[in-house]
């Protein structure tokens, strides 16, 4: 197996990216959840498991907390670019559950928000809070330091995706997006309070 020197990239998950990306060129759509995750993992997951690897790790739980982030921030991801999405014709929430909501596809990618869509964005939403809490369980207090540019990239994502959900969910209409500034300090504050994990045998 082929690793990238001096770091531990191992060569599947590069070639799991360009599977990922491979997806996007054919697939337009997704029929079940078990499809997207798979495609959550290549293009999310992947790249988690190889910055982790960059970033470093003392605890190989380390590597379940990759794996869930990646798929936390995917679909943080597919709930915000809901419309910018559809403008392409590509619908990235699983289809059964777009029909369980009483969702028309035609809807979605002519742009109509609607109380069903709210709900089943809802339901999105509660998915994706989960891989987050099932990331930020997994990931050991030694590791914490180490992977602070991740819980970053976490929390910004995390605080997103609190705006959406305030917003009553509005993505067909507009873009929700946190501010420079409001990123900035998120950054920070997350940065200082793993301060305190960089030396936790001291």
């Amino acid at each position: 197996m082929l690793c990238v020197y001096p770091y531990d990239l191992h060569q599947e998950y590069f070639v799991e990216i360009i599977d990922g990306m491979a997806m996007d060129l054919d697939q337009f759509s997704y029929s079940e959840f078990k499809q997207l995750a798979l495609y959550c993992h290549r293009v999310a997951s992947a790249v988690a498991l190889l910055s982790v690897e960059i970033f470093g790790y003392k605890n190989r739980t380390t590597l379940k907390y990759a794996q869930n982030i990646g798929m936390a921030l995917q679909l943080t991801n597919i709930i915000r670019d809901i419309r910018e999405d559809a403008e392409r014709g590509r619908i990235y929430l699983p289809l059964d559950e777009v029909s369980r909501f009483n969702v028309k596809t035609d809807d979605l990618l002519s742009l109509k928000s609607s109380p069903e869509l709210v709900e089943l964005l809802k339901y999105q939403s509660h998915r994706a809070k989960q891989y987050f809490h099932q990331a930020m369980t997994a990931l050991p207090d030694d590791d914490r330091y180490n992977q602070r540019a991740s819980l970053i990239m976490a929390n910004i994502y995390k605080a997103t995706l609190s705006e959406i959900e305030q917003d009553d969910f509005q993505v067909m209409q507009y873009r929700v997006s946190l501010t420079p500034l409001r990123k900035f300090w998120i950054a920070w504050t997350t940065a200082r309070a793993q301060k305190r994990w960089e030396n936790p045998a001291a």
